[in-house]
């Protein structure tokens, strides 16, 4: 048998997955979470063979939840289930551990083979996505930049984003101000618009 977690925000989801999944002779949901730190600790406490986990999540979202079990459970491949996956998204996944990435429309079905794929070793990628991924740009931004037009997607001033990210109110704004040059973007709105588009915010 091939133990399985489910993590998802969306109970409703969660439970849907876990009635199909249990339609398979050989696998078992042995434990589910509603959140990141949930699915950490339930997955160091039920020891799965494969965690499949929300990309979008409170608290820690499924790359972090990746990387994380990556670092305190090597034995246990992470699936990286997303409702609106991007290249960027998917990059991210991979970087932080993940070995499989797919997207909710997926039957579950596919969802139990990719199970059992990424539990024999292999890596597997939603094919659109994939696909999207060999075309689309790489982020030009930095890593500060990209954390200060984070903060500045929630409209804060920038005396705010400059407290929270622990830098001078000017150097936010050069920061927001070359993160605009490097997107051609009009706006600091722009600017945030053009990367959540690509995801890489």
């Amino acid at each position: 048998m091939i133990r399985v977690l489910l993590a998802d925000d969306e109970q409703l989801i969660r439970t849907a997955v876990a009635a199909l999944l249990a339609l398979e002779d050989d696998l078992d949901v042995v434990a589910q979470a509603g959140d990141g730190p949930g699915a950490v600790a339930a997955a160091l406490a039920h020891r799965p063979d494969v965690a499949v986990v929300d990309l979008e999540m409170p608290g820690l979202d499924g790359v972090q939840v990746a990387a994380e079990l990556t670092r305190a459970l090597p034995g246990c491949r992470v699936v990286v289930l997303t409702g609106r996956g991007r290249p960027a998204h998917l990059r991210r996944a991979l970087e932080g551990g993940a070995h499989g990435f797919v997207t909710k429309g997926t039957s579950g079905a596919t969802l139990a083979d990719v199970v059992r794929r990424v539990h024999a070793g292999e890596r597997y990628v939603d094919p659109g996505l994939a696909a999207d991924a060999l075309t689309a740009p790489a982020c030009p931004l930095s890593a500060r930049e990209l954390e200060v037009l984070r903060l500045a997607s929630f409209d804060l001033p920038a005396a705010v984003i400059a407290q929270r990210a622990h830098l001078a109110p000017g150097t936010v704004r050069n920061y927001l101000l070359a993160a605009q040059s490097k997107l051609d973007a009009s706006s600091r709105g722009e600017a945030v618009r053009t990367a959540q588009r690509f995801g890489w915010l």
